[in-house]
Order: structure tokens, then sequence, then C-alpha cells
């Protein structure tokens, strides 16, 4: 890498850490819903999994609202609670299925107490939505909501890779204990990225079935560029991807890494905006990554050194914004 684009990563770094504005926040909306428990032990398990999300969302100062697992209509107040939620704009809604699930070969279900939420209604659910969304499935047979699920915008985590993993899933605890876990914060800026958190609970369920001797009935997958395939956690080196999928998918992982339930004071400082047009050039730096090895070198650092200067001058403008609010 040559001095000037060493000098563009710096300033950006820099930018980003000290910028804080003044455009006002949307805030992100989390929607839990507890599922059919089947008996009191799972009840006990899947309320304290909800109570670890709710805490998290609280720090977050997001909108939240929880569906209990003994209220009969769970289906009906949670599509009023979708469709009472904003279509557009800026801010994350996280939709938070903790639960049993099952898989009828034609369509995935989320056991709820009275009717059954399936996997194509909620796709149908979801459609309107061109906000930023996130779909947690910590369920059994989850792995059947993947493609009718994904979509571009969205990042979908499910706890299993098919609708054929049908036995109970620990995943979802997991999951609500790392999702705001300071220790699951891999590049250490700060904040706990779904990425990271995913990752972390990942490997958590890994180490259950190992230290157990008992062979792994679960194995999550997270898709967050649309294409509805998604990638397994042992894909990751860290928070980048090391392996691809031999018909050659894009990789996943970058769309997650930006999304965090309970953000650093610095990202929360960066105007909507000014974020928005950041993830999208850290996006673009990230294909171009995976394109490097087609590329000629000259090519490559070109490209990247554009992209970094795009970086620098949205920062630069941010510094500006905030200099005027200072004065």
């Amino acid at each position: 890498m040559n001095a000037r684009i060493s000098i563009v990563i710096f300033f950006a770094a820099f930018s980003l850490a000290a910028f804080a504005g003044d455009e006002p926040e949307e805030r992100a909306s989390v929607i839990i819903a507890i599922g059919a428990p089947g008996d009191e032990g799972y009840a006990a398990m899947f309320a304290k999994w909800a109570a670890h999300w709710q805490t998290a969302s609280a720090t977050a100062h997001a909108k939240t609202a929880t569906l209990q697992g003994d209220d009969k209509q769970s289906l009906v107040h949670l599509r009023q609670m979708l469709e009472a939620e904003p279509r557009d704009g800026t801010a994350t809604l996280w939709l938070v299925l903790l639960g049993h699930g099952t898989f009828d070969g034609l369509d995935g279900k989320f056991n709820l107490p009275g009717d059954d939420l399936e996997a194509s209604e909620l796709a149908a659910l979801l459609k309107p939505f061109h906000r930023p969304v996130v779909v947690i499935c910590s369920f059994s047979a989850s792995g059947a909501f993947l493609k009718p699920l994904s979509a571009p915008g969205r990042v979908i985590v499910t706890a299993t890779k098919s609708g054929a993993e049908n036995n109970f899933s620990r995943f979802g605890g997991y999951l609500s204990e790392t999702i705001a876990d300071p220790s699951a914060d891999i590049d250490k800026d700060g904040q706990t990225s779904l990425l990271e958190a995913w990752l972390a609970a990942s490997r958590r369920v890994a180490d259950f079935y190992k230290n157990e001797g008992r062979l792994a009935t679960e194995h999550s997958l997270l898709d967050d560029n649309g294409d509805g395939f998604g990638s397994p956690p042992d894909w990751f080196q860290g928070v980048r991807v090391v392996k691809k999928a031999s018909d050659n998918h894009a990789p996943d992982g970058v769309r997650a890494h930006q999304m965090h339930l309970v953000p650093s004071a610095s990202e929360r400082a960066l105007p909507p905006a000014l974020r928005a047009e950041r993830d999208s050039t850290e996006q673009e730096i990230e294909r171009l990554r995976q394109a490097k090895a087609g590329m000629s070198e000259d090519a490559y650092y070109g490209q990247l050194e554009v992209l970094l200067l795009r970086l620098a001058r949205l920062y630069h403008q941010g510094g500006e914004a905030l200099e005027k609010t200072q004065r």
C-alpha cells in the first residue's frame, strides 16, 4: 500500500472518532416475540433470553415491544405491531423471534401460542419495508425462513441451516447474551456489531456440543446481501470472509458488521445521512477487495484510493458541520 493511501486511512479513522453532529437520530425499533414454550422449562428459558434483548434495547434507547409466550393472539398482535411501524427511514427495525419452529416440507413455521407464524406470511408482512430490517430467527428449523425473508436491505440470522434441523436450538440464548457484550467486539471499535455477536454466539454453540461430546444439530447462517444463500460462521476470520461458496455467490457479513443494536457514542454522533453514505462506500470497498484477485495491482489500488478519498471527504464535511455547531 502506498503512503498516500495510508494517510487517507488514518485521516478517515481519526475523523470518524472525532465527529459528532446535531442531526436528530431516529430510534431503532425492537419487536421481541416469545413463541409457544411447550413446557415451563422452556418458558423460563425463553423469558430469560427475551430479558437480555430487553436490557440491550433499553441501553440503546430503542422503542421496544414484547409478545409474551402465553399470548393466544400473538400472531394478530405481531401483525399489528409491524403494520404500525414506519415503512421508510434510516432507523433499523429488529424483529427477534425466540422459541421453537417446525418445517412441513413446504413452509417454515415459528410456533406461537395461537396460530403459528409462517415464513411466507412474514415475508409478505415485511415486503413494504424499505428501512433497514434485521430478523433474528432463534428457533429450530429456522433455516427454512432464510430464502423467503432474504431481500436487499435486510439482515437475516437463522439458528439452523435448513428446516431439517428441527431439534431444540440453543443458539438464541447465546446470541441474546452476545448482542451487546463488549467482549464480542472483535475489531475493538467500542461497539459490538450484529456480525460480531453472531460469530461469538456461533462459537458458543459449537463449544457446547464439543464439550458435551454430542453431534451438533444446529448450524447458524447469516444473510445480509439479499441473495438468500447465507454464510456459515466458519467462513470468517475475524470479521472478514476468507472462504467463498463454490458457485461464487457474494459473501455476507459487511452489512451485518454495520449494524449495532447498542452503538458507541461516536457512532451515535454521526448524522444518519452521513452514516448511510459511509456504509455504502464501505460496502463498495469490500466488493473491490473481493474482486482484487482478478485485477492488476495498479487498477486495484487506484480504485481503492478513490473510495478512501471519498470516505475522507465525508468525514471532513462532518467535521466542518461540527465546527459550525460549536461557534
